[in-house]
Formats: structure tokens, sequence, C-alpha cells
């Protein structure tokens, strides 16, 4: 029969499903995942006007950064699974270089010091690392027999270690676990075997005691305090995590109303339209809006879990599921933080959260799963 003949027999919903898997393919987008962001950074932008004391410049500024990191996302899709796999080495050297221009080099603020300074314009070198990381990680595993043996497990973790020891000099704990993330999320799923894992979680567990005396900062020990006790100093180190539960508790189910909360309003929660955001959400929208901000972010997981599992090879799937689950790190982290359960390690709140470079970051991390998801496959006649 010919292709024409049997297109015209097919039901029309088929030929519909047809028709946009090959707009998909031409234009390298996946329109489910494309909705699911423009939802939830179109919400962002509702709360963050609350959040941001009703700054009309301020929403124009994250609208801004939304439409640069589009376009990045867009840019990035064109660009094919296999030169992504060639350029990986290449891109992880030049992150670590930038690691080590900002020791050197770099601009310091509030104490820390992250930041390169090139013709007036500041950026943060370890934003880079969370996609060069899991690039870098993914090409190399992708090389290679799964599961890994000993030495390429051991090779990995020298190749995570580096980039994460630098971002923790700066100081960064925040950035440093979402980098430490991205590349172990890599390791996980080329199936590491559970030996390697529970040895892991055991040096782990002996590391606590030397990483709180020799590794740790004042401040951080300090946070990790406030966990335990926030009560102990309610009007210092410990308000940021009481005002937050005040504000997610009063929300109540149904909320108090957009532009109605208390807690962001008044002043009693500080950084409300950045890492606190989630209790702006929670004390306006209650329960009910974060129940469903929450099954937004479900599905962007469950999404690029299923990309990962329709990928054409183990580079893809290694790189989309770490992309993925990366993500979820940062959901959790944030929300965890927030709601007293994790200490503050200054981790915003994916898409919502006021930022510049994070959202360009996240955005291009999309792009990345978007060129996997259209990959031109192979048909076999």
């Amino acid at each position: 029969m010919p292709h024409q003949d049997f297109l015209r027999r097919l039901p029309e919903s088929d030929r519909a499903l047809r028709k946009r898997d090959r707009l998909q393919q031409r234009l390298h987008v996946d329109f489910w995942l494309l909705l699911l962001l423009l939802i939830i950074t179109g919400g962002g932008l509702v709360v963050l006007f609350s959040a941001g004391d009703q700054s009309m410049a301020t929403i124009k500024r994250q609208g801004i950064y939304f439409v640069l990191a589009y376009i990045a996302m867009f840019m990035v899709a064109q660009v094919p699974v296999h030169f992504m796999r060639r350029l990986a080495p290449w891109a992880y050297v030049a992150g670590v270089g930038l690691l080590v221009a900002v020791i050197l080099v770099g601009v310091g603020a509030k104490g820390a010091q992250r930041w390169l300074s090139l013709g007036g314009f500041r950026f943060q070198p370890s934003e880079f690392m969370k996609l060069a990381m899991p690039i870098a990680i993914a090409a190399y595993l992708g090389q290679r027999h799964l599961p890994p043996v000993f030495k390429h497990v051991f090779f990995t973790l020298v190749l995570v270690a580096i980039p994460v020891v630098l971002i923790v000099k700066q100081p960064d704990l925040g950035t440093s676990i979402l980098v430490a993330a991205s590349g172990l999320m890599v390791l996980f799923f080329a199936g590491l075997s559970w030996r390697y894992i529970f040895a892991a979680v055991a040096a782990m567990l002996a590391s606590l005691w030397p990483l709180w005396q020799f590794v740790l900062h004042d401040y951080q020990k300090k946070r990790v305090l406030t966990l335990l006790n926030p009560e102990a100093d309610r009007l210092g180190a410990g308000w940021n995590i009481i005002q937050s539960k005040t504000a997610i508790g009063s929300g109540g189910v149904p909320g108090k109303g957009w532009l109605q909360g208390t807690q962001s309003h008044l002043d009693f929660l500080p950084e409300g339209h950045t890492d606190f955001i989630i209790a702006v959400l929670a004390e306006e929208f209650g329960l009910m809006g974060v129940l469903i901000l929450l099954g937004l972010y479900l599905l962007i997981v469950l999404r690029g879990l299923t990309i990962a599992i329709r990928a054409q090879d183990s580079f893809g799937r290694l790189l989309a599921a770490s992309i993925t689950l990366t993500f979820f790190v940062y959901v959790f982290v944030n929300i965890g933080m927030v709601s007293g359960l994790l200490p503050v390690v200054g981790v915003p709140l994916p898409l919502v959260s006021q930022g510049g470079t994070s959202i360009v970051t996240l955005m291009t991390g999309f792009g990345i799963l978007m060129a996997i998801a259209t990959e031109r496959r192979k048909v076999i006649r």
C-alpha cells in the first residue's frame, strides 16, 4: 500500500498525533514539558508580585530573565545530542578553570567570593557547573560497560569532587550540593551497585565529625544548630525558620487570598521573594496552592523520566535522568529548608523565586531535555 494511502486511512486522531510529532521534531520542542514550564513561570510571576511588595519593576526584571531563559532553552534544544557528548570534556575543563579563577580573582560580596566580573558583567561559574557536571559524567559513563566497575566509579567520584571542593571554598554549600547531586545522579542511574551506596553512606556518617570540626564555617554550624532548636535564638538565627513556619501554618487549607498575607507584607518574613517564597505562596494560597505547585513539579519530573526512558543511547538516558532528578533535589531542598526539615542552604524554589543566572541555567537544562526528547529516531523499514 502506498505511504500516502496508508496515511489517508489512519484515524483522524492518529494523523493529528503524527503531525504533532513531526512538528515537535522540526522545532525540537517537547510540547508537554513546555506547557508545564509556562504554567509554573506564569504562576511564579503572580506569587512574586505579592512577595516583592507589588513592585512592577521586580516583575519586569523577572520577566526579562524568563524571556532570556526561554531563548536559551530553545537554542540549546537545537543542539544535536552527539555534539553535546563531544563537547562534554571541554565544558568540564572550562568549568573547573572558571572555578579556580573565582578563587584567584573572583568578586566577593557578603563574605563570599563566588563571582567573576568581565566588562562590568558579573556571573557565577558554579551555575555553569550544574550543567557541565552531568554532561561530563554522562559522556564518561555512557561510553563504558554498565553497571560501572570500581575504577570507573572511583574516577567519576574524583570528577565530582574537584568542582564541589572548589565551590565549597567560595563558600557556597547550597550550590555545591546541587552540583554534587547532578553528578552522583548520573552514577546512580548508571546502575551503581548497592554495596557502593552502602559504603558511601557509611563513609558519610564517619565523616560527620571531621566535617563539623574542620570544614563547616561558623555560620553553617549555626544553621544546623538552628534547625535542631530554632527557639534558642528566636530573634537571631532562628527568626527565618520561625516566621516561615508561621506563614505556612497561618494559610490553612484555602489560604488568606492573593496579596493578603501578613508575614511577608509586614516584613516578618525575610527573603520572601527568593529562598522563602514558598512560605508566601502557602500563606496566600494555602495548602491547596502548595499541592497544585507540587503536582506541577511532579508532572515535570515524570515527563523528564519519560524522556530519559525513551532516549536513544546511554548518554541521553543518563543525562536526562540526572537533569530531571537534580531538578527534584532543587524542589526538595528548598521546601525542606523553608519548612524547617533541612538547614537553610540558600537554594531557590525553581521557576518561582526571583533570580537571574539560576533561572537561565535551569531552563538551559530543560533545553537539553528537549534536545534528547526530539532526537531523530532511527526508523526500521
